[in-house]
């Protein structure tokens, strides 16, 4: 089914694509539920990560169906007593004359994670305030990290970074969604090496390295840049609702990013561990949790990585 194929060009942390959607065609229904095959036990034990990633496939599938035509209700946690059912999307009607996610479908498919090296080049004032309202309109705040805060939200990152190399829970994780080239398991989910992107030579980008510091012959060494722009996603409360509005934020920020020509990764390694994840919030505002930091920037528009097809994401009922 197209609109779910959609929905799950989203992206999810070490691409575990932690969704499973089930739709009826009799009430025009879309359920989304969290799939624990893609949880991340050590590096992701609450689910945090698990609700951003299916908050960013409702968001896709949001677009999509607007893009089909479609009005539609979407209801955030409608069961309190199936915690694992996040999300129902209802097909009501024909669109109305205008609807703003519409806009962005051109970029579900062009979006990718880019773990190459950005210019310095500013971004323009313009492209900053759209990519700040692309979060609004998902009630989060978006603000770019400057000064004293983007020198701490790096050094956190790469104090993350190195506690993950040496983790024998993370690298676990990593390991189970990432794939060599001489894998020989299905190339359906997590970060196949053609994506892992060079390795860091010097720079203050705190790139995760998929190959968990082991060496890949052939695999280049560059220059990352000296001053990344950083932006970071956050909230007032730290609730499963969080962090699924932050979800749905992400990717419309990464979405407007695409169709304004930059380029994003994602430096989420400091929000992976409780002590360091605190210390990432700008101490002048008044959000106290970041659920999200994103590296942007120009530069080449990243990798396709693999997706499950959508028989195996998706139950269709009568």
């Amino acid at each position: 089914m197209a609109l779910v194929r959609d929905a799950t060009a989203a992206p999810s942390m070490h691409n575990a694509q932690p969704w499973r959607f089930q739709y009826s065609r009799r009430n025009r229904v879309f359920h989304l539920r969290a799939d624990l095959r893609g949880a991340l036990p050590h590096t992701d034990p609450v689910l945090r990560a698990l609700h951003i990633g299916c908050g960013a496939a409702l968001m896709n599938l949001r677009v999509a169906v607007a893009h089909e035509g479609w009005q539609a209700t979407t209801r955030v946690l409608p069961d309190p007593s199936d915690p694992m059912l996040l999300a129902t999307v209802t097909l009501t009607g024909p669109l109305g004359d205008k609807d703003d996610p519409a806009a962005l479908y051109p970029a579900v498919h062009t979006r990718h994670t880019s773990r190459y090296p950005f210019a310095e080049t500013p971004l323009p004032d313009a492209v900053l305030t759209a990519l700040a309202e692309a979060a609004h309109r998902e009630h989060l705040s978006l603000s770019f990290a400057s000064g004293s805060h983007l020198r701490s939200v790096m050094d956190l990152a790469l104090e993350a970074e190195a506690r993950n190399l040496t983790d024998a829970g993370a690298a676990a994780d990593l390991a189970r969604f990432t794939r060599r080239a001489d894998d020989t398991r299905p190339a359906t989910e997590g970060v196949p090496e053609y994506a892992f992107g060079p390795r860091r030579r010097i720079g203050k980008a705190p790139m995760r390295d998929f190959a968990g510091g082991k060496p890949i012959p052939g695999r280049p060494t560059v220059d990352f840049e000296t001053a990344p722009h950083l932006a970071l996603l956050s909230t007032a409360r730290d609730r499963p609702l969080d962090w699924l509005r932050t979800g749905q934020a992400t990717e419309r920020v990464l979405l407007r990013a695409t169709v304004e020509g930059v380029s994003t990764s994602f430096l989420t390694q400091a929000l992976e561990w409780h002590d360091l994840r605190w210390p990432l919030r700008d101490p002048m505002s008044g959000n106290a949790y970041v659920q999200m930091v994103l590296r942007l920037g120009y530069g080449p528009p990243g990798t396709r990585t693999p997706r499950r097809p959508v028989h195996d994401v998706l139950d269709l009922e009568p």
